[in-house]
């Protein structure tokens, strides 16, 4: 593709491009730079690499120079996401993009697994990476760079991929990653604190999602919103102001309303209505907050073009996805399990809703993760200390902190649990807690296999730790 082609500018010289990247390390011979300014390094900076590297052409602020050709922006994180877009040009004919703090995960997974059930072919992209049954590809941030996002969704395009639920993070918004995906649905789970590493304010951090309303979704697109959610009826503010219909679900909802969810050893039992029915459903979904979760998925689905009473009689078949109130073992009529709550509000909702699934007592374990926003950890340790008969506090991901400092702004929340640095020791010693009918909860790190500690990243999953443990206290016990 030529670059006047690509920027849709009369450009001279006029070279062919064949790869983008903000990477000056990554620059092949063909290739656009795009010099982005950083938190940490400004992207003009690298431009002399780039060209030693075979540039062809660059993307800059204006007043940056080059000796190649160079397009001049003063938003060049969004121009790059429209020409990455226009570089890899196929997307699924449905994507629905789901913002939100907590709950993306779990409701990409299932708006993904009902299309599947519906007969389309449907993929998700975000923490989990990109994940279809014809394509699966691991990813680094829960919304990719524009580059690798295009050329994702164009790979899964070409694979089959007709419909596509994909997480929209804060920062993702804010640095316009997702700028260039045609959104046909928008969805919005709900805010609490987190991120303020990051964004100045709580109000910076919600007018991040809420571009995926006011900028980002179609003008003939339709908002799913989750009314059990903090921020719910602002979001459905943005989508008035923008004319746009909404589905809206929950025990608030409007269009899929829960009438009722008992939770069970195994499941919930849900009882809800849409366009004037009663449906049941028995979903193998762990803690009372996944309803809101998959009916949100279902209100995607239906705010697609499905329709409801197709999308209801699948509920029941939708399962759980990794590291999200995972089960990964039983012992002494309770169990263990794993999530991925790293913020106050999702380690409470994660205790609360794991309650109704123990006979016996709750023990959470709970870290935090180092260089990322200091002010949540009491927060959090009050939350587990609220809602758990026991808390044992570990180390999550320390990155470059002192393990010991966060453990000791976690304590301040929780100052009577027990303290156990090392990880793997922690959960050995919750396991070993565990009487007739107890559960113990995992939080923090759910699918993630590793722990990063500086600058290195170790080998550590919660669950396989988890199950080794309960498989050493079984031997104990005979």
């Amino acid at each position: 593709m030529r670059l006047s082609e690509l920027a849709y500018e009369t450009i001279e010289p006029d070279p062919q491009i064949d790869g983008l990247t903000a990477d000056s390390r990554a620059v092949s011979r063909g290739f656009l730079f795009a010099a982005l300014p950083g938190v940490q390094a400004d992207g003009a900076s690298y431009i002399p690499q780039a060209e030693e590297n075979g540039a062809a052409a660059i993307l800059a602020l204006p007043g940056v120079t080059s000796k190649l050709p160079v397009i001049v922006d003063a938003e060049p994180r969004r121009r790059l996401a429209q020409l990455a877009a226009r570089f890899y040009p196929r997307q699924p004919e449905v994507v629905a993009g789901i913002t939100g703090t907590n709950g993306k995960t779990s409701t990409a997974r299932f708006a993904a697994q009902l299309w599947t059930l519906l007969g389309c072919e449907a993929g998700s992209i975000g923490t989990l990476g990109a994940q279809s049954r014809v394509y699966e590809r691991a990813l680094a941030h829960t919304t990719p760079d524009p580059v690798t996002l295009h050329e994702t969704m164009d790979a899964m395009t070409r694979a089959g991929v007709t419909h596509l639920a994909m997480e929209v993070s804060s920062h993702g918004l804010a640095q316009h990653r997702a700028d260039g995906v045609h959104f046909r649905v928008a969805a919005f789970t709900n805010i609490t604190q987190d991120h303020l590493d990051y964004h100045p304010t709580f109000e910076d951090y919600f007018n991040a999602k809420g571009r995926l309303f006011t900028d980002l979704l179609a003008s003939n697109g339709t908002a799913a919103i989750n009314m059990d959610g903090e921020g719910a009826e602002a979001v459905v503010e943005l989508a008035r102001l923008r004319g746009l219909p909404t589905v809206q679900t929950g025990w608030n909802g409007r269009d899929v309303k829960l009438l009722s969810c008992e939770p069970h050893m195994s499941g919930l039992a849900l009882e809800l209505e849409c366009g004037g029915y009663v449906y049941r459903a028995d979903p193998p979904l762990i803690g009372a907050f996944q309803a809101e979760n998959a009916l949100l998925a279902a209100g995607i689905v239906i705010a697609a073009g499905a329709k409801g009473a197709d999308v209801m009689m699948q509920l029941a078949n939708i399962e759980g996805a990794p590291g999200r109130m995972e089960f990964v073992a039983e012992i002494a009529g309770g169990g263990v399990y794993v999530d991925y709550a790293h913020t106050p509000d999702a380690v409470g909702t994660a205790l609360k809703a794991i309650r109704p699934h123990a006979p016996g007592r709750v023990i959470a374990i709970l870290g935090a993760g180092g260089d990322r926003d200091r002010t949540k950890r009491p927060l959090m340790g009050a939350a587990a200390k609220a809602n758990a008969d026991i808390v044992m506090v570990t180390d999550d991901n320390p990155r470059t902190e002192d393990p010991a400092s966060i453990r000791a702004e976690i304590l301040k929340g929780c100052p009577d649990a027990k303290e156990i640095g090392d990880r793997g020791e922690a959960i050995a010693a919750g396991v070993a807690m565990l009487d007739e009918g107890d559960v113990l909860l995992i939080l923090g790190k759910g699918h993630e296999a590793g722990q990063q500690v500086g600058d290195q990243v170790f080998p550590f999953d919660d669950a396989s730790v988890a199950r080794d443990a309960v498989a050493d206290r079984m031997k104990e016990l005979g």
